[in-house]
């Protein structure tokens, strides 16, 4: 049997195959790379206990980077920075 000269479309398409999947392993090895430098950081640690003012009592707790919030019972929200503890900031919602 004669050896038929390949198609240049099919020559083509091997071509973007292995392209393709040479860039998918690229990707997923920087993704899996990014997760492991992301997730492996530490955070400051927030405090065993958080003291509220005025005997208000907490309904909702959020964090940030270099913040955490608390939502209180009578309608504030209270802004603390994350390495002191002092609160930052309070917001009432009217």
């Amino acid at each position: 049997m004669d050896d038929l000269p390949e198609p240049a479309n099919l020559r083509f398409l091997r071509r973007m195959v292995t392209v393709l999947t040479t860039v998918m392993i690229f990707g997923v090895v920087i993704v899996i790379g990014l997760l492991v430098t992301r997730l492996g950081r530490d955070t400051p640690v927030l405090p065993s206990e958080i003291a509220l003012p005025d005997g208000a009592t907490a309904t909702a707790f959020t964090q940030a980077a270099d913040w955490y919030a608390v939502v209180t019972d009578d309608n504030r929200i209270l802004i603390f920075d994350r390495m002191t503890g002092a609160l930052r900031q309070t917001v009432d919602i009217k």
